[in-house]
């Protein structure tokens, strides 16, 4: 008899696939609204240092090169008033890889522990990192305005937990969490709190928090460049905090090769002293919310909330799979319902505003909200 091991399931977002082809029928094309892949251009001084560095000829540090770990120290102080030491940072290749592969380093770590907890409504890879891991992931409840309900944990699952998950501003809703309750609930229950950050900077509602502002201990901040830099190509992130944490995951880390290229952390280094650029990006991001909320709200006539932060717009729609397919055959337009953020998020959709205003204003004219309404080819 032959055993059945793990099926991958299908990606989340090739799910979409099917409606590709209405969107398709209209002159320009499907635009995209369903991944947050970045469209604008990064700063030309760290285009520039890609292919000038010189660091392609040699393996890099798996732990970020020296510049790279100052850069972010530099970084943070500037940011939130910190002063976390280099040798308590260490680099990523982007934040993906880390979320994916931090439950198997911590089970090694762990051996008697087995359990995951992470926000009920998020990104998938907190749930899919701890299922190739082989451990149970186990969502927590969110209040119906942002964050998790820390109290809903069960203590059994405390008792067996080997990280918690949190992430603010948060994908796919833009909620803002309590990132002081969240560290001191994981150093009551000697859990592991990793904060997901890699959308600080684009925070609308007070000023961008990090859960180091908390004290290292016990806690683990993860940031990413390629939002805030539209450098996703690139893979460069960072994770910080807890000297203990930090120390395992970067000794565990470099015994698989887990390098960020040598040109790309030169790159990351030139992008992180420069503020301007993602001042920049937060104008445009910004803007692009507003502009597609009055959009959609327009042709759907549903009241479309503007998020703490991020640049997604959430909003309960009811059937997000009959709204999504509606968009496409009447806006050309494809955005994410939001069941692959977690069953909770199964009435709302997320929509990444992610295009370029040209795109935008192509959609408002489709959908009959903008100063022309292009017709699918006959």
């Amino acid at each position: 008899m032959t055993t059945i091991g793990f099926v991958p399931p299908p990606y989340p977002y090739e799910r979409l696939d099917r409606f590709k082809p209405l969107a398709a029928e209209f002159d320009g094309g499907l635009v995209d609204f369903s991944i947050g892949t970045p469209f604008d251009p990064p700063p030309g001084a760290v285009v520039e240092t890609l292919g000038s560095s010189g660091l392609e000829r040699g393996y890099p540090p798996s732990i970020g090169t020296a510049d790279l770990r100052d850069a972010v120290h530099r970084w943070m102080g500037r940011n939130f008033g910190i002063d976390v030491a280099p040798t308590q940072i260490g680099a990523c290749i982007g934040t993906k890889e880390f979320v994916g592969t931090l439950p198997q380093w911590l089970r090694l770590r762990r051996p008697d522990l087995d359990t995951i907890l992470y926000p009920a409504i998020s990104y998938p890879t907190y749930a899919m990192g701890a299922t190739l891991a082989g451990c149970r992931a186990v969502p927590v409840a969110m209040s119906p305005t942002g964050g998790i309900e820390l109290d809903s944990i069960d203590p059994a699952d405390a008792a067996r937990a080997l990280a918690l998950w949190v992430n603010s501003p948060a994908n796919p809703n833009g909620f803002l969490d309590d990132l002081g309750a969240a560290a001191e609930w994981g150093r009551a229950h000697r859990v592991p709190v990793f904060s997901d950050e890699c959308y600080v900077e684009f925070t609308w509602t007070g000023r961008g928090r990090t859960i180091l502002e908390h004290g290292t201990d016990g806690v683990v901040a993860v940031h990413s460049l390629s939002k805030r830099s539209n450098l996703a190509g690139a893979r460069v992130g960072f994770y910080a905090g807890d000297p203990a944490l930090v120390d395992y995951l970067r000794e565990v880390r470099k015994h698989v090769g887990m390098m960020v290229p040598g040109p790309a952390q030169a790159a990351g280094t030139v992008a992180l002293d420069d503020d301007q650029h993602v001042e920049v990006q937060r104008g445009r991001y910004l803007a692009r919310l507003e502009r597609l909320a009055t959009v959609l709200s327009r042709w759907s006539g549903i009241e479309i909330p503007l998020p703490g932060g991020g640049f997604y717009l959430w909003f309960h729609v009811g059937d997000a799979w009959a709204f999504t397919e509606r968009l496409a055959a009447e806006g050309g337009a494809l955005v994410s319902p939001g069941d692959f953020y977690g069953e909770a998020g199964g009435e709302y959709v997320r929509v990444a505003v992610v295009q370029p205003d040209t795109q935008i204003d192509l959609v408002a004219a489709r959908l009959g909200v903008g100063t022309s309404s292009p017709r699918p080819h006959e």
